[in-house]
């Protein structure tokens, strides 16, 4: 979208996900976030075009998210049909103040595929062993 903006690249030959850069644009070169902060939306400088039954997954990366930085829709949908800005909103957790600067690979994308399944209204489902067990209901061990 301008020129401060860097395409999205794999770090190695057996990455799963597209690092993403900060644009140094929303919130200017370098990004003070603390856990004080509401959610911040951080600009990538990027629009994608993602393939027709794919989506692209945005995800926090390891190294971030063991310093405090999240995004709290992790993993987030990128749409076939969506063509606008990349926009990644993220929060701290962290007692300390994280900095992200114009320029850093803050977030991951994933392109995958998604199958779009069709709908039916039923009078009852299936029977399951587990039936309508919700959390905690399979144990821990």
């Amino acid at each position: 979208m301008h020129e401060g903006a860097q395409l999205p690249v794999y770090a190695s030959e057996g990455a799963a996900g597209m690092d993403l850069y900060y644009d140094g644009v929303s919130h200017g070169p370098e990004l003070y976030i603390s856990k004080k902060d509401p959610v911040l939306k951080v600009s990538t400088g990027i629009k994608i075009q993602v393939p027709v039954g794919c989506e692209a997954q945005i995800r926090m990366r390891s190294g971030l998210a063991l310093q405090g930085l999240i995004i709290p829709n992790a993993p987030a949908t990128i749409d076939s049909d969506y063509r606008g800005h990349i926009i990644v909103p993220v929060v701290s957790i962290s007692n300390t103040v994280i900095v992200i600067k114009k320029g850093m690979r803050f977030a991951q994308m994933v392109i995958s595929p998604v199958i779009q399944a069709s709908v039916e209204e039923v009078e009852e489902l299936d029977p399951s062993e587990r039936g309508e067990g919700g959390f905690g209901s399979t144990k821990l061990f």
